[in-house]
């Protein structure tokens, strides 16, 4: 049951254009949506003291193994207090998908992020077509971006 809510909860945002994003990630390697067309293109929006942003943070890492050479880019937004509590915590994690401290006003380019967890999905050819406030998980991103290309 869980799943078939989440899976509703993945808001479709019709045909609008997406406003390219540029972040700089926590080894300062630019992480902009223009490098990656051709790719989806996940923004996870989390915090490291946010307990359900750290429950999709494995999910996040398998999906981004699982996808990263062929069709898919998990990128996370660290709307931390200190670039040191996210160094730490992704050190410790060994987070293997691009992270980027951010905050508020950097998120604009992607979106208002009114909870955390928060992502933003983003189409190969760059269009934005779907958020969900809250967790999401590998299995549910999956299955939203097969239903998506299905069409």
């Amino acid at each position: 049951m869980r799943r078939v809510l989440v899976l509703a909860a993945l808001l479709w945002l019709g045909s609008g254009q997406a406003a390219d994003f540029s972040f700089t990630d926590l080894q300062s390697h630019p992480q902009r949506l223009a490098d990656y067309r051709g790719k989806w293109v996940l923004v996870n929006f989390w915090a490291t003291w946010c307990p359900p942003c750290l429950r999709e943070v494995p999910d996040l890492m398998e999906l981004h193994r699982a996808h990263k050479d062929k069709d898919l880019v998990v990128i996370g937004v660290a709307l931390d207090s200190t670039r040191a509590a996210v160094q730490s915590f992704v050190k410790k994690h060994n987070v293997n998908y691009p992270v980027v401290v951010g905050d508020y006003k950097q998120a604009e380019q992607v979106g208002p992020v009114e909870v955390l967890p928060t992502s933003y999905l983003y189409d190969p050819k760059g269009k934005l077509i779907s958020y969900q406030p809250g967790a999401v998980s590998r299995e549910d991103v999956e299955t939203y971006i097969r239903a998506k290309s299905a069409r």
